[in-house]
């Protein structure tokens, strides 16, 4: 069982029984729902009343915290064998108990005693002040006092200060913690009775913690807590234990519900929810009383009540007072406020995030010395970044993909100008890319280098003709022609073994701490570590992919920066939103509360013009004369599936010489007929075929490995012993142990947008089957098409639903409330 945070790609709501029918139970999953969240309903009451992102596998989010299936070691290992040496210890533990009771009364006596004697003087002094009152004594009684009492000694050697000694605030690990397998037997028993699946024992045994049994037997409704389980679900098992007892206006029950929905809306990218609507999912979940079941889950202290003021724009303004008015309340103005409903968890997130920022902003010192060279360095396309940061402690950065040129020259600026910097990518292919662009840009720092641009190389400037996406071409799906050009990186950016760009990327061992990933940085095991404080040690952190920010791990990196320390956020804005709740570079572009650089450098050549279009809702036809982008027409998803390994297996790698190691394909979600399961089985039985003797895998499959909810690290597979699968991912090798390789490792030729995201490939296949029309939307095509470097293939079976989804279909809203908690502590910038 498995869970998305982000809950965008597809869900897999776990079939529950019907109203009434325990039987069932909860646990069992199928396929279904949608893809990035467009097929959810509109409004966000909606969204949580209809569970749309119920126990969801898709996305980047698969090894979530609810995995937490694999049993423990057994704590019960005692037998009637040690029962002679307990009680011996017991016995030792009660003797020593009394020694030690005796030892105090001893001293206790011996301190009255002391204290009833006659006290002499200096008795009690040691050390310098003995030395100097034997002096005093000496000279009083017509002695020479010794030398030695008055000659200071001499200063020991200074020693210099010890490195700091780093202490990295691990992230929250996603590997559940072992249960005892007693603690799970009794949670067996009880699942047991109310008809729910055994297999759910070891993971409700970790969620509730101790006592889980007489927890779920108290209020069977805790079952919520797991991720998977549905409210219908839910009320069977509390029918089954409670018979009679069991209502819908049972105050546990709208307790639970009313978490649950928060959890979900949290899965859906919300950190919080109207009440309005959370009133309106929970009379949707048969709650009778919604504002009492809100009420009692704020009184439980399960979840927080929050009022923001409304000042947004198209909001009314807030009644100015009157001076007729009288003094005290009636004479003060109501303000306009809204009131959200949210998780402890993310609602202290946002308001850490906006603390940190607002010192961020606060804490850069005006003069600090640098001014001319910064100045002096502030040079092409990047000079307004350059100078905005010079000036500014926090900056974000929009652009797509070329724009990232610009980051790299003011990483190499700031190096060059002594200042302590780090670069902080979504993905290690991430980083692998733009260390080759840092090691450019020092090089020109220095002066002239040979070879050639990482972002310049054939292939990315020619112009070449393609058909219209919305306008299929047929007959091209034998392959892309003849290849027009051969990638000059090919070895160095795109030539590691999986398929990833960046493997073996030059000039990477000189900018190992430099340019890290997020996860790495907040863990501790990348980057330039942590001071004595445990803040980073760095003057510039720069943020790549920010737009995948979420609240959690924003928060962690703007608390860990030290202060007058500066923070660039860079992103394209057009790409999906962060797997996790918030949207946290949207929300900072909206609230415009720092400098805004906007990138004019274009991504080139016919799929930066492609891609350009569609983030401002333009589906335009491209000149490709060297077959840039194919269009694939296809029927249905059968003819998707076989026409996706015929363009991976054999046209690509004939005619545009890119092996399918090298190809990434990419789909809508995980089920379905021409879902990232038909399509990695499918791909599979063609690249490399096997019985899949652990766990449906074999050595050379290519995987997608999720460490924890929200990340994807492509990856292969190596072999697997009694230890687990053993992986080799971003060139690092991973064991996977057998009870987690389900929740954490799916095959990797065919990946969601989500998985995606922050990683590109020299070839790219995005699939868009007839059943995926309603999934589709501006930023899921515009993340799909932007993976490629070199060529896209587009296999279309949607016919105008891909340019009506281009034109009409943005990002579905957020709830958040990191705007207005800006609005409080930073003032917009002009």
């Amino acid at each position: 069982m498995t869970t998305d945070p982000a809950a965008a790609e597809e869900t897999e709501p776990v079939t529950g029984p019907e109203p009434g029918g325990p039987g069932a139970g909860p646990g069992a999953e199928d396929d279904g729902g949608s893809a990035d969240g467009s097929r959810a309903p509109a409004g966000p009451e909606d969204e949580v009343a209809a569970g749309a992102t119920d126990t969801t596998d898709t996305g980047s989010g698969e090894g979530g915290a609810s995995e937490s299936e694999s049993e423990g070691p057994a704590a019960d290992g005692a037998s009637g064998d040690g029962t002679a040496a307990d009680t011996a210890a017991q016995l030792s533990e009660a003797e020593a108990e009394l020694a030690a009771q005796r030892e105090l009364r001893e001293r206790i006596e011996r301190r009255k005693a002391e204290k009833e004697g006659p006290v002499q003087a200096g008795a009690r002094l040691t050390g310098k002040a003995a030395d100097l009152l034997a002096a005093v004594r000496a000279v009083e009684s017509g002695e020479k006092p010794p030398a030695s009492v008055f000659t200071e000694p001499e200063p020991a050697p200074r020693r210099s200060a010890p490195e700091p000694v780093r202490r990295p605030q691990a992230m929250p690990s996603a590997t559940p913690a072992p249960v005892a397998s007693e603690a799970v037997d009794t949670v067996r028993a009880v699942l047991v009775e109310g008809g729910a699946p055994e297999a759910l024992a070891a993971q409700v045994a970790a969620v509730l913690g101790e006592g889980a049994d007489t927890q779920l037997r108290e209020d069977p409704w805790q079952l919520l807590r797991v991720t998977g389980v549905r409210p219908e679900q839910a009320d069977g098992f509390a029918r089954a234990l409670l018979g009679a007892e069991c209502g819908p206006d049972d105050e546990r029950r709208g307790r639970a519900v009313t978490v649950w929905l928060l959890e979900q809306a949290a899965l859906a990218g919300h950190t919080a929810l109207e009440a309005q609507a959370l009133h309106a999912a929970l009379a949707q979940r048969s709650v009778p009383d919604p504002d009492a079941a809100v009420q009692s889950a704020l009184a439980e202290g399960e979840a927080l009540v929050f009022q923001d003021a409304l000042d947004e724009p198209g909001a009314p303004p807030a009644p100015a007072p009157s001076e007729e008015d009288g003094e005290g309340e009636e004479g003060e103005a109501e303000r306009p406020v809204r009131v959200l409903i949210g998780l402890e968890r993310y609602a202290l997130a946002e308001e850490s995030l906006a603390d940190g920022l607002a010192r961020v902003v606060n804490s850069l010192p005006k003069e600090d010395g640098s001014a001319a060279g910064w100045e002096s360095a502030a040079t092409g396309s990047a000079a307004e970044l350059i100078r905005a940061v010079a000036g500014h402690g926090l900056v974000l950065h929009t652009g797509g993909e070329a724009s990232r040129t610009e980051p790299a020259a003011l990483a190499a600026v700031a190096r060059s100008l002594g200042l302590r910097v780090c670069v902080a990518t979504h993905t290690p292919d991430g980083r692998h890319r733009f260390a080759a662009l840092l090691a450019s840009a020092e090089g020109a720092e220095r002066g002239p280098v040979s070879g050639p641009d990482p972002l310049s190389a054939p292939g990315f400037g020619a112009e070449e003709e393609t058909g219209a996406p919305d306008r299929p071409r047929h007959g091209t799906d034998d392959g892309p022609g003849s290849p027009a050009w051969t990638h000059d990186g090919a070895a160095g950016t795109h030539g590691g073994a999986s398929g990833r760009p960046g493997d073996g990327q030059p000039g990477e061992a000189g900018t190992h701490e430099t340019v890290t990933t997020v996860a790495g940085l907040l863990a501790g095991t990348e980057g330039p570590g942590r001071d004595t404080d445990g803040l980073l040690r760095t003057d510039l952190l720069i943020v790549l992919d920010a737009p995948q920010l979420d609240v959690e791990s924003a928060a962690m990196l703007a608390e860990s920066l030290p202060d007058g320390a500066r923070l660039v956020l860079s992103g394209d804005p057009g790409v999906l939103w962060s797997a996790g709740p918030g949207r946290v570079f949207a929300d900072l572009l909206a609230a415009r509360a720092c400098p805004q650089v906007a990138s004019r450098t274009p991504d080139p050549g016919p799929l930066g013009e492609l891609v350009s279009g569609i983030g401002i809702g333009e589906l335009n036809q491209v000149a490709a004369p060297g077959k840039e982008v194919v269009i694939v027409p296809v029927r249905d998803a059968g003819e998707a599936v076989h026409r996706t390994v015929q363009l991976v297996a054999d046209s690509v790698p004939r005619a545009i010489g890119i092996p399918a190691e090298q190809t990434q394909v990419i789909t809508t979600g995980h089920g379905g007929a021409a879902g990232t399961r038909a399509l990695n089985t499918a791909l599979k039985e063609r690249l490399n075929p096997g019985p899949g003797r652990f766990g449906g895998f074999d050595p050379g499959d290519r995987i997608a490995y999720s460490p924890a909810p929200g990340r994807t690290v492509p990856g292969q597979v190596v072999k697997a012993d009694a230890d687990g699968l053993h992986l080799e991912c971003a060139g690092a090798p991973v064991v996977v142990p057998k009870e987690r390789v389900e929740q954490t490792v799916r095959h990797g030729w065919a990946l969601t947008a989500h998985q995606a995201v922050g990683a590109r490939w020299p070839a790219a296949v995005v699939v868009l089957p007839g059943d995926a029309a309603q999934a589709l939307t501006r930023p899921w095509i515009y993340t799909a098409f932007g993976r490629a470097d070199q060529h896209l293939s587009v296999v279309h079976g949607v016919d105008q639903a891909l340019p009506r989804a281009v034109a009409e279909v943005a990002a579905k809203p957020r709830t958040t409330r990191l705007p207005a908690l800006l609005r409080a502590q930073i003032p917009a910038a002009g």
